[in-house]
């Protein structure tokens, strides 16, 4: 039963949503009402409706039900910053692929930061705030994930939203970034613009939080006043399913004969006036685990792009992998073949149209899409992964039907599906509940114990890491301090 409250305390009040595709229910009978002095989090497990909701609020997906804004019945006052940030290039179009973010001439395709902020009426008042000074210039293309981030938060708050609706705000932000998203949302929700939260775990909330509400499986299942007190963070190892053990056997163990998977010796990377990358020079030993972390724009993309191959600027420079001088006669497929790679970049590119079983096929052949046909044994391999991380029944759903999180779990699987001896992971725990979590620390221990992988892990959250990590590589402004 609800409480009773008057209209003029009200800012939205929702009954029944209902959102239902092939037959399933998305969301079902969700109800509730929030007061213009509460702050609202939404969290829950991977798939549990979180960023459907939020689109529900801000008017953007049908649905069953009624969504009641008390003051701003046209939306205008409402703005939905999505988790997955989205640009056009100077044509107006989004035809962006990968590697044209490392290619310094294409790259320039694409608006600037300071061409985007000034299409938002009072967005360049957020540069300072938002720690955007230094990248006006820079191609929003080059833009590391976390400075992406700060500016959709801009352009947001350049059109004075009454209520700003934030999907996972603080994934893919360093340390410090974090910290000043939090302070700065104390600060807008105590100068009167009301925040609504979308989070997978909910230990990076701001403390100016209310309320926090849960979802499972599409309902509405708990609603708890925070009284100042915000969770902890929900990280925990589990127990690898069955299946994983049973697969072993059938996978194959790729040729690992070499004593470095990476050598770089001085290696500068410049765009333009831009030094990105300063006299770097890092060793990789087969079998070794490294963690590789540093603040926003410090360089970590551009360093793994000259690891996987996607970065030309690679052969002016003194780089080895797998033994092997850059340019001196391998292709690229030569070195993505031994490589698994996950990263948002490659997330944010991917083909929503793809299926899940596509998505796990294609990193056989290190494809963004799937474009031949499988023999049997490699099939097979498919479908163990899709077993062995949970993800069945999502194997001939395309990824535009799932949630983000289950899309990152289905490009994990792209990774590991041939067995690579080197791991390229770039956040790959971005988005993750705890259970999923849990599984891919668990799971990369026992793959780089098993067969010796050698394993490049990138994240913000040193309680990421899995416990097979004993070295550290730190970047700061392009150089490696550590």
């Amino acid at each position: 039963m609800r409480e009773t409250t008057s209209l003029a305390d009200v800012l939205v009040t929702l009954d029944d949503i209902s959102i239902a595709r092939e037959g399933r229910d998305l969301l079902a009978g969700i109800s509730f009402t929030i007061r213009r002095s509460e702050q609202w989090a939404f969290t829950g497990p991977s798939g549990s409706g979180k960023t459907l909701l939020a689109k529900v609020l801000a008017g953007k997906i049908f649905h069953h039900g009624n969504v009641t804004w008390q003051q701003y019945e046209e939306k205008k006052g409402i703005a939905l910053v999505e988790q997955q940030h989205h640009f056009t290039n100077l044509s107006n179009t989004s035809n962006f692929y990968y590697q044209q973010r490392f290619n310094a001439a294409e790259a320039f395709d694409s608006q600037t930061v300071l061409g985007l902020l000034n299409q938002s009426p009072d967005s360049p008042r957020w540069v300072t705030a938002l720690a955007l000074d230094h990248l006006l210039q820079k191609p929003v293309l080059q833009l590391s994930n976390g400075e992406n981030k700060r500016l959709q938060l801009a352009l947001a708050l350049g059109h004075h939203p009454a209520v700003l609706i934030l999907d996972n705000p603080f994934t893919g932000l360093d340390a410090a970034g974090r910290a000043t998203l939090g302070e700065m949302l104390n600060g807008i929700a105590g100068n009167g613009i009301q925040l609504i939260v979308i989070t997978a775990g909910g230990s990076d909330l701001p403390a100016c939080i209310t309320h926090i509400a849960r979802l499972e499986e599409g309902r509405l299942v708990k609603v708890d006043k925070t009284n100042g007190r915000l969770p902890l963070a929900e990280r925990k190892g589990v127990e690898l399913p069955d299946t994983f053990r049973e697969a072993q056997g059938g996978m194959p163990v790729p040729d690992r004969d070499f004593s470095y998977a990476v050598k770089m010796d001085e290696v500068s990377i410049r765009y333009g006036e831009n030094l990105v990358l300063d006299r770097v020079s890092w060793e990789v030993k087969r079998g070794s685990c490294w963690s590789v972390s540093g603040p926003n724009g410090a360089g970590k993309s551009t360093l793994l792009s000259l690891v996987t191959a996607d970065n030309p600027q690679a052969y002016a420079n003194n780089i080895i992998l797998f033994d092997r001088p850059r340019g001196s006669g391998e292709s690229i497929w030569d070195i993505k073949r031994k490589i698994g790679f996950l990263s948002p970049e490659i997330h944010l590119y991917f083909d929503q149209q793809a299926t899940g079983f596509e998505v796990v096929a294609s990193g056989l052949f290190d494809t963004i899409g799937l474009f031949r046909q499988l023999n049997d044994h490699q099939a097979r391999s498919v479908h163990s992964w899709l077993r062995i991380l949970g993800l069945v029944s999502f194997s001939g759903k395309r990824m535009s039907q799932l949630s983000a999180s289950q899309q990152r779990m289905l490009l994990l699987a792209r990774a590991l599906v041939k067995n690579p001896p080197l791991l390229v992971l770039d956040e790959p725990a971005q988005g993750l509940d705890a259970a999923q979590h849990g599984l891919l620390k668990t799971m990369l221990n026992e793959i780089c114990t098993l067969f010796g992988t050698t394993l490049i892990y990138v994240s913000h959250y040193p309680a990421d890491l899995p416990a097979c990590i004993t070295n550290y590589l730190v970047l700061d402004g392009g150089k490696a301090v550590k």
